[in-house]
């Protein structure tokens, strides 16, 4: 009879079979009640799930992430449940869970409202209420192909047949509800007390724009209310913050239809812009890095020779001329390789490390396109380092505690690193692939990082470390990257001789801070909700006189402090001087510099910060300190 080991080593012995549901009974009451399934050897299953021989075993309760995925797998199905009950003849397909929740989509006549949203989330309720016993059984394909056709699921028929005659296929079923799944779900409907219908929106059946439109419902679901508060309070930020709307009313930038996933950038925006971009040039500059600049269109035998055209080029822009097919460039890697092909190159070189702005164009679907988020033309603060295979350890560790540093200066404390390992479409032998993926590993260990492993979410080229920044909303963005590249150098003949005078294909390695700047500005707009710091800041002071008599005097301060590099303007209009500086607080500008015949008279300036502090009158020469001495800061949260 099985001996079950529980997570802190101790054991309990039964004499017969038992469920997971009854040794969390044996444990004691309170984890009986919360108990929502159970891990056997690793491996997730029903609370109602017999054990019958020796295991491992640990109780998902709703404070594990596990039981965060049950709960809301299992709101997708009490979903569904209350659509069917409220619109019979809406037909279900598909209904996972998704980062912070789930949708399902549905099959019906017409759109839902955002009323009919209100009215399912109520039958919900109910059905909760009711605590639904929650079976799982085991039939058949072809049994439940029968089933689903009599309830005239044509789409749920269409996934079965798609299945294996062979496979027997797991239900669960709660009340008059039941659908394909591999579980495991709630015992009954009643844990389920924390949820939140979100929104509607079109998809395609299975992904395909060929197909009929069907309507997708989201939602969220958590541990609890608390949990489902907080989270309803971030989604609530984060449209406050969303960067399309405040782009649009701090004048940054724009899209538009005849250029889709392409950015108009204004003055402003482009201002952000160049100083992202200058600040990362003296950051590669001092540390190495010789900046270049390659061509946009390329021809198409150079990315089949790279490997790109492989695995790339559905998402590849082309275009034909002089009888020769051209890419327009999705990434900067080949021409780096072409840069230094040029002259034959000693081991004495090495390293060599190759940084350029790159403009690069990726025919993303149309559906995936998001403000400045995801584009189709993008700039890459991208690098690359060509150097030998002992020198891998000591650049990599290099560019971490520089990528720190940059963080750091942008306001981002938390910085989260995984490693991402050979994907199952790949180029080079695993043996290469064992020697890159130890040498990155090697390498985080040696800083004394914590990292996560993503098996197969590699290059097609090489693993890479992934560096992910948590943003005042604890959203997670991936932003920089580190690959070693054993494949590509040999692949477009880039060679190196070594001590011994043999020629040797360089490693390279591939690297990126910000990863794309259209992406990361977006990102710093949403985390500083448009309130930037005054050293990326577009305007960083905004002089404002409150009579005509005071025009002369704010003009001589606007050219000195434009005269010390400061991003100034001046608002010398005949309004209140009240009008003008609620204009100006609503555009955040860090700065309000009011002058009046008190401070003409002591040669001073009445100094307003954005959020609302009086910080007196002061000299011009005071506030540049003041101003400089904030630009020297960045966005650091704390001083270092």
């Amino acid at each position: 009879m099985p001996t079950i080991t529980l997570p802190d080593g101790s054991q309990k012995q039964f004499d017969h079979p038992v469920s997971i549901q009854q040794v969390a009974e044996s444990i004691g009451p309170g984890l009986a009640k919360v108990a929502l399934a159970g891990k056997i050897n690793d491996e997730l299953y029903d609370t109602s799930h017999t054990i019958s021989e020796n295991v491992t075993l640990s109780i998902v309760t709703p404070k594990d992430d596990d039981g965060l995925e049950v709960l809301r797998h299992s709101c997708a199905h009490l979903m569904a449940q209350a659509v069917q009950r409220l619109f019979p003849s809406a037909q279900v397909t598909i209904g996972p869970v998704i980062e912070d929740g789930f949708f399902y989509d549905f099959a019906y006549e017409r759109p839902f409202t955002p009323e009919d949203l209100e009215t399912i989330e109520k039958e919900m309720v109910k059905i909760s209420k009711e605590s639904l016993q929650v079976e799982r059984s085991v039939m058949s394909r072809d049994e439940a192909v029968e089933l689903f056709r009599g309830m005239n699921e044509d789409y749920k028929v269409q996934i079965l047949e798609s299945i294996p005659s062979d496979e027997d296929l797991s239900f669960y079923k709660q009340g008059d509800f039941i659908d394909l799944c591999r579980g495991p779900h709630v015992p009954d409907t009643g844990k389920l007390q924390a949820f939140k219908l979100t929104k509607v929106a079109g998809a395609y059946w299975r992904g395909d724009s060929n197909n009929e439109m069907l309507q997708r419902i989201y939602g969220t679901c958590w541990a609890d209310k608390k949990a489902l508060k907080q989270y309803l309070f971030r989604l609530e930020e984060a449209e406050k913050r969303d960067h399309r709307k405040l782009g649009k009313k701090f004048d940054l930038f724009h899209t538009q239809e005849e250029a889709p996933g392409m950015v108009f950038w204004h003055p402003k925006g482009w201002q952000i812009w160049q100083i992202l971009e200058q600040y990362i040039r003296d950051v590669q500059n001092a540390n190495g890095y010789q900046e270049i600049k390659t061509p946009q269109l390329v021809d198409m035998s150079l990315w089949e020779a790279s490997g790109h055209a492989d695995k790339f080029g559905d998402d590849m822009f082309s275009v034909q001329t002089d009888n020769r097919l051209y890419a327009i460039k999705p990434m900067n890697c080949p021409c780096h390789v072409q840069v230094f092909n040029q002259g034959l190159k000693s081991y004495r070189d090495l390293p060599i490390r190759l940084a350029e702005f790159g403009s690069c164009h990726r025919n993303e679907p149309s559906g995936t396109l998001h403000g400045i988020m995801r584009v189709r033309g993008f700039v890459q603060d991208d690098a690359h380092i060509f150097c030998a295979e002992s020198q891998i350890q000591a650049e990599v560790s290099d560019f971490i505690d520089v990528l720190q540093a940059v963080y750091v200066d942008f306001g981002f404390n938390e910085i989260i690193t995984k490693l991402s390992t050979r994907p199952e479409k790949r180029v080079g032998d695993d043996a290469v692939w064992d020697k890159s993926e130890a040498a990155l590993a090697q390498a985080l260990d040696a800083k004394g990082l914590e990292w996560e492993e993503l098996p197969g979410e590699g290059a097609f080229y090489g693993p890479k470390i992934e560096f992910s920044l948590k943003d005042c909303l604890g959203r997670v963005w991936q932003c920089g990257t580190m690959q070693v590249d054993f494949s590509t150098p040999g692949r477009l003949d880039a060679q190196y001789v070594d001590e011994d005078g043999n020629r040797q294909a360089p490693v390279m390695l591939h690297r990126a801070m910000l990863g794309s700047f259209e992406r990361f500005i977006g990102i710093l707009i949403e985390n500083y909700a448009g309130e930037m710091p005054p050293w990326l800041a577009p305007v960083q002071a905004t002089i404002l006189n409150i009579t005509d008599s005071q025009a002369p005097y704010c003009e001589d301060v606007y050219k000195s402090l434009a005269s010390k590099g400061f991003r100034v303007e001046k608002d010398l209009r005949n309004e209140k001087i009240g009008f003008k500086i609620r204009e100006h607080t609503i555009q955040r500008v860090p700065y309000l510099l009011v002058v009046g015949d008190r401070e003409i008279e002591n040669g001073q300036i009445a100094v307003r910060a954005r959020n609302g502090d009086d910080l007196g009158s002061m000299s011009i020469d005071d506030f540049s300190q003041l101003l400089t001495k904030e630009v020297e800061k960045k966005g650091r949260i704390t001083e270092i």
